[in-house]
């Protein structure tokens, strides 16, 4: 099996896990496992996500529960910018993110999974809100001109992207120079078993997609990105029923003392003003 097939199904795997997800609420999303109704034991999903909705611009039912952060609290957005957010899902994240751009700015979602399309274009119709814009499409490739964003934003959806060096190139092509991104992410510390990593549950859910967090931010730093930091950082402590048929109990309390293990992060860089990136200078 070459690499190209084995990226698209997981895609494929991924859109059909995402498109059960997009019908259910997001209670039933966090009394699963990372949003799968079927395949894993009964887990509180909420080691994974942070609390919106004492944010402005919150929607509950845009919110179904699948970020490991809150990249709009650390994204420096201002009034005007036009954000993109990678992975929109039902919109949660791209609404915050209108909050903050007003009418003035434009949020742009995109997202792999038709029916997560369709329920964040309700909500934004519900809603009245004429400058937020969904789109289906593929982070690898997106189908937005270069150099229009002036911040992208992305929620727990990069770690199930295949080729994250591609996904962080289109990221460098869509935004302004000067523009910036902040994104919140699962990595790894230290070395898993192979079938945990391997696992397609997993994988579509939260962890399995997920690299170490030294070539994570490798990659970025190739991609043409400078200034990269990491604004908040937290360890993902997974119940012992998800973990326990891959780790044995000494690797179990190694994950939860913080050595090796699962990590959200929260990254932030920017794209110079005078620079060569993957492609080339761009001014």
């Amino acid at each position: 099996m070459t690499t190209t097939e084995t990226g698209e199904q997981l895609k494929q795997l991924v859109k059909e896990k995402y498109g059960q997800i997009a019908e259910q609420s997001k209670e039933s999303n966090e009394a699963s496992c990372c949003g799968a109704t079927s395949g894993c034991a009964t887990v509180d999903y909420t080691v994974m996500a942070d609390d919106y909705s004492n944010l402005k611009g919150y929607v509950a039912d845009a919110d179904l529960g699948l970020g490991c952060g809150i990249p709009t609290e650390f994204a420096q957005i201002k009034e005007g910018d036009t954000v993109i957010d990678l992975g929109s899902g039902a919109g949660n994240d791209a609404f915050v993110a209108r909050s903050i751009v007003g009418l003035t700015g434009k949020v742009i979602g995109i997202d792999f999974t038709e029916k997560m399309i369709v329920k964040a274009k309700i909500n934004a119709q519900r809603l009245n809100y004429t400058n937020v814009e969904f789109r289906q499409g593929d982070i690898e490739n997106m189908p937005v001109a270069e150099k229009i964003a002036d911040v992208v934003v992305s929620n727990c959806v990069l770690n199930l992207v295949p080729n994250k060096k591609q996904a962080f190139a289109e990221t460098f092509r869509v935004l302004k120079a000067g523009g910036h991104f902040s994104v919140s992410d699962i990595v790894l510390v230290g070395d898993l078993p192979e079938g945990l990593q391997e696992s397609a549950e997993m994988y579509a859910g939260c962890v399995s997609g997920a690299i170490q967090k030294d070539n994570y931010l490798l990659i970025i730093r190739e991609a043409g990105f400078s200034n990269i930091s990491i604004q908040k950082e937290k360890q993902i402590i997974l119940p012992d029923e998800i973990v326990k048929d891959y780790l044995s109990l000494e690797a179990m309390e190694e994950f939860k003392k913080g050595t090796t293990g699962i990590f959200s992060i929260t990254v932030y860089a920017e794209k110079p003003y005078s620079c060569c990136g993957p492609t080339g200078c761009s001014q």
